[in-house]
């Protein structure tokens, strides 16, 4: 018998009273009267943007308004006419290094937490990460209440990997300083189409 299991033996025999697992049938998640409002409320919580195109406004020139120094802009989205590197055709996810910012699609968001399901549907995922700056595209009509109804729409594609993102990446563990961009992207702004 492992360590782990002589551990896990020990816990099992101790235990006084047995629960049974919750149904997750049974149990009331939080919902909210528009989602939509409530997303954008939480994706500023936790440190990201949120911008609605509007009817015939070009989303090429928005990003270029926004971020107006960027130089490498990675994008295998169709109508991503302003990318200068495809994380399709790049030899490595080495060849991201310096993308100022990186334009992915989202699949639903979640009213609940900000968070956004980005499938992998790209070849190198790299650019979800390593981007300064994530501009993601998201459908106003697929925002979600919760984690609960988001986990029941998760699906994956071919390459078999998907990730949440909520907002920049951020930590605080050293020195108790926030620092925006640790492990990820600085920024995180979602335009809602």
């Amino acid at each position: 018998m492992s360590k782990k299991e002589d551990i896990l033996n020990r816990y099992r025999k101790n235990v006084k009273v047995k629960y049974d697992m919750p149904r997750l049938d049974d149990i009331e998640a939080i919902t909210y009267p528009d989602k939509l409002v409530q997303f954008i409320s939480m994706t500023e919580t936790v440190g990201g943007k949120v911008i609605e195109l509007q009817v015939g406004q070009d989303i090429n020139q928005l990003v270029k308004e926004l971020f107006p120094d960027a130089k490498e802009i990675a994008s295998n989205l169709p109508e991503i006419t302003i990318a200068t590197r495809n994380p399709d055709t790049i030899g490595s996810p080495q060849a991201l290094n310096g993308t100022d910012v990186g334009i992915i699609r989202g699949m639903f968001g979640v009213a609940e937490n900000a968070c956004v399901w980005i499938p992998q549907t790209m070849v190198e995922k790299a650019v979800c990460f390593i981007s300064e700056n994530l501009v993601i595209l998201l459908k106003k009509s697929e925002i979600v209440n919760n984690m609960h109804e988001a986990y029941k729409r998760i699906e994956f594609n071919d390459y078999g990997y998907g990730t949440f993102i909520s907002g920049p990446s951020k930590t605080a563990d050293i020195a108790q300083v926030l620092v925006m961009g640790a492990q990820a992207a600085r920024s995180a702004t979602v335009i809602l189409v």
